[in-house]
């Protein structure tokens, strides 16, 4: 097969899992097509395609909202037009993988508001749980339907320099960047139309009715049409794009707390004729700021007596509340642990070694071996907050080391992962670029299911292990292929 310049030219990363190269420098069979593909395209063709997605992801206003200085700038998401591909073994241990994971932590949630084995068995300390503060006792005793706690999930996967996929966290409360899956998917079909079925590239477009269908089976009311909202914490939260998309793609009304209210432990939706009666709430508002009455009283992004009406079984609420407790980075540790004693099974899928700072010994480990570590705080997010101890300066190392011991029960750290590289289009050149990969999982009451895909993110900056969009990170449409 004959290979273009873009090709020869590119240089793996040594040491690095390379998704498209293998070690003997060959291309991997499931890249050949593309690779087919790209060569016949010139620089001038790939470039015209890149700025075709441009424009569209502007024309569609596919954005995110990077914070700072405490102001609220408006990016457009970089998208990167070769696509990672997955194969259908390779898909196959990871669907495997996280069904097996999800089941053990939605067990875990319901044991944990209910009698709390896992505890008086001593297999999680008391203490991480209850210092945790996603930890909720107003859920203590609380049922939920179907006893189903995670209704949707991103569980984030690298690939270390051997090809071995690890968890590197479990996104459980109110995961985003489904939108960008389902966008980038769009945008792709139009930059390659034919090159999608030739491969035999499985869909991701069955994700909102999936959605919709689980969402429709929780309702509390045996009625034929049940009334589902989005709930939203408004025009300036940063996903505020996938909001919108995903109640249009679903046909369910998008709100925010003000649409609503609670009258005789039912939720009603304000409308131009008059109150209607909600059955089930996709809320993408935290914990904190759902209800002002029990949480944070300065809120008004919430719905005041909203938990009353869940208590009563009067409305249905996804994710359900208090599931911060289970992807708390402190309790990530102890997920293998909740396999075996749930499920009696082996984890599929690895856990990054994690060491938790609250433990004296492991704290001194970690002070001693800071240039090699990564450091995060346990109820951190979108890269921000961490110490990247390969890169750090030791001024910056000392400030990080005064701020743990404040508080560590606070931190984790984990070595640094060398992360997967794949191939991205840069000013007319292929050049390796490090990668995460986010799925999502539905659960209902039918079971797990994982569309076949989900976020590939990319750390476009040369060097950089941080894929996060608000660090400068970017995505690329993910290919699973059929079997």
């Amino acid at each position: 097969m004959h290979e273009s310049a873009y090709f020869n030219k590119y240089s793996p990363i040594d040491g690095v899992w390379d998704e498209m190269y293998g070690e003997d420098s060959t291309v991997r069979d499931h890249y050949s097509k593309v690779i087919a593909y790209i060569s016949g395209e010139s620089v001038d063709d790939l470039n015209k395609k890149e700025e075709l997605a441009k424009r569209l992801f502007m024309s569609q206003g596919i954005t995110f909202t990077v914070y700072n200085n405490n102001e609220g700038i408006e990016k457009i998401f970089p998208f990167d037009i070769i696509p990672r591909i997955i194969t259908a073994a390779e898909w196959a241990f990871v669907e495997k993988g996280i069904k097996q994971r999800l089941t053990a932590l939605n067990h875990f949630l319901k044991d944990i508001y209910h009698n709390q084995f896992i505890i008086k068995d001593g297999i999680v300390p008391v203490d991480i749980i209850y210092s945790c503060p996603h930890f909720l006792r107003e859920m203590y005793q609380l049922n939920v339907p179907y006893d189903i706690y995670i209704h949707i999930s991103g569980i984030d996967l690298i690939r270390d320099s051997d090809g071995t996929f690890y968890v590197l966290e479990d996104n459980l409360r109110t995961p985003s960047g489904v939108s960008y899956m389902l966008e980038n998917r769009e945008i792709t079909k139009r930059l390659f139309p034919d090159l999608l079925p030739q491969c035999g590239v499985r869909s991701v477009t069955e994700y909102p009715a999936i959605l919709y269908r689980n969402l429709m089976a929780l309702s509390p009311r045996q009625i034929a049409n049940p009334t589902i909202v989005l709930l939203s914490p408004g025009i300036y939260n940063s996903a505020y794009f996938e909001h919108t998309t995903l109640a249009r793609l679903m046909g369910v009304e998008l709100v925010e707390g003000r649409d609503l209210v609670v009258k005789d432990h039912k939720v009603y939706m304000k409308t131009t004729v008059g109150l209607q009666q909600v059955d089930v709430i996709y809320r993408r508002v935290d914990d904190d700021y759902l209800d002002p009455l029990v949480f944070n009283p300065q809120s008004m992004l919430g719905v005041a007596g909203i938990l009353g009406a869940y208590r009563k079984g009067n409305v249905a609420i996804v994710n359900a509340i208090g599931n911060g407790v289970a992807d708390d980075k402190a309790i990530y540790t102890y997920v293998p642990q909740m396999i075996k004693y749930y499920l009696n099974e082996e984890p599929i899928l690895k856990n990054v070694p994690t060491h938790q700072l609250g433990n004296r010994d492991e704290m001194d480990y970690v002070f001693k071996n800071l240039n090699k570590m990564v450091v995060k705080r346990t109820n951190g997010s979108g890269g921000y907050g961490m110490l990247m101890g390969h890169a750090a300066s030791d001024e910056e190392i000392e400030d990080y080391k005064k701020e743990i011991l404040k508080e560590p029960r606070n931190f984790i750290a984990q070595p640094t992962i060398s992360l997967s590289a794949a191939p991205c289009y840069m000013q007319g050149e292929l050049k390796p670029r490090r990668i995460d990969l986010r799925p999502y999982a539905l659960f209902g009451p039918d079971g797990i299911e994982i569309v076949p895909g989900g976020l590939t993110r990319v750390a476009l900056k040369e060097g950089s292990l941080v894929v996060n969009s608000s660090q400068g990170g970017g995505s690329k449409d993910t290919w699973v292929l059929a079997p």
